[in-house]
């Protein structure tokens, strides 16, 4: 493989704000990126050495991408894995790996794989219809997933009864017991060619009461020992089974009864993982790169407690986006903005993040209600 720091090409499948953040990290690193995402206006498009317009989930389009390429990573897990495949059987480097993507696309696979490997999580069904339903009733009340195509809590639906099956989804799917928990947390692990694996002390996501995507997050979770050793152990098992190179993301829930149980995984930067640019002494982005080049991974640790607040559109707002409140949040010490590069907002879109640091909790805290209540972003 060429020298990284030299002469080294790397083809970043996904323009949006992981990628255009991981961009950022190979500046450091002084890596030439290559970019492939269908809008010409994507959060990488200024920050690529090379931006190329074209469908991630084409085979055509990636695999004359990836051609010329030394290696290629992911932003968005949702690319078309059979050209990366064809890429892999030529010679070409791709983290992580065409399989692994493959398998975490569905979320049916997913689930599967959980159950194959011992891997603790909410007791489910695969269905292929809305009617399968009624053959369930001891995993209602619960929550259906599309098998594909869902994100940012788009593809789930709460289904309470036999009575909610009208609102379901009509297709491949998976059904699964509504979970009691306590809290919902995330761990993002890391893993290189080597093996040496690495983990990221476990955050506590808060979701938004109607979108069911992370509204904010504090870090470290205010979670037991013995929770954070089940989680790691949960994390680190997770990355070994799959053999993993690069980053994985993983979505825990934490019962009630002081059950770890996984959600989801999703093998890539992660939403949950934006705080470590400023609060740990390797950010995620940067991990990502030193596991998939096999570089020694870097030091997990936190710096000081922390929170990202997800700047999303406002409701009933959509057109060219106006900032509000910028300057009075960055008058607080403490709190650093990052902002995405995109023109355009609608409601709940995630526009950019703000991370919060401060050695007294209950401080941090207090920011993260200022911050919240503050910025706006509006058409």
């Amino acid at each position: 493989m060429k020298e990284f720091y030299h002469d080294f090409r790397l083809g970043i499948l996904g323009g949006g704000q992981l990628g255009r953040m991981l961009i950022q990290s190979c500046v450091d690193f002084n890596i030439h990126t290559s970019v492939l995402d269908s809008d010409s206006a994507s959060p990488c498009k200024e920050f690529a050495s090379v931006f190329v317009v074209g469908n991630p989930n084409s085979f055509d389009d990636v695999y004359q991408f990836g051609k010329e390429l030394d290696m290629i990573t992911i932003e968005v897990e949702n690319v078309n894995v059979d050209a990366l495949e064809k890429l892999q059987s030529e010679g070409k480097t791709i983290h992580p790996q065409p399989s692994v993507i493959r398998l975490i696309q569905d979320k049916r696979t997913q689930k599967q794989f959980y159950k194959d490997n011992q891997i603790p999580t909410a007791d489910f069904v695969l269905i292929s219809t809305k009617e399968d339903i009624k053959h369930y009733p001891h995993l209602l009340p619960g929550v259906q997933k599309l098998g594909r195509s869902g994100y940012d809590g788009k593809g789930v639906q709460k289904i309470k009864s036999i009575q909610d099956i009208d609102k379901a989804f009509d297709s491949s799917s998976l059904l699964e017991k509504l979970i009691d928990f306590d809290k919902e947390i995330s761990i993002i692990c890391a893993r290189n060619t080597n093996g040496q694996i690495s983990v990221f002390p476990p955050v506590e996501l808060v979701f938004h009461p109607e979108q069911n995507l992370v509204e904010y997050l504090f870090a470290p979770a205010e979670i037991s020992a013995s929770i954070i050793e089940q989680a790691n152990e949960i994390a680190v098992k997770l990355v070994e089974k799959l053999g993993i190179i690069g980053l994985l993301a993983v979505e825990m829930f934490v019962t009630k009864d002081g059950q770890v149980l996984v959600n989801e995984i999703a093998p890539r930067p992660h939403n949950s993982g934006h705080h470590t640019i400023k609060a740990n002494y390797t950010s995620q982005f940067e991990q990502h790169l030193r596991a998939i080049l096999n570089l020694p991974l870097g030091s997990t640790n936190t710096k000081m407690p922390s929170a990202m607040v997800n700047i999303l559109g406002e409701d009933s707002y959509s057109g060219i986006a106006k900032y509000l409140g910028i300057d009075k949040i960055l008058a607080v010490e403490g709190v650093y903005i990052h902002l995405y590069g995109k023109k355009f907002t609608k409601p709940f879109r995630k526009m950019g993040h703000i991370t919060i640091i401060d050695a007294d909790v209950e401080k941090l805290k207090e920011k993260v209600k200022l911050v919240k209540s503050t910025i706006k972003v509006i058409a």
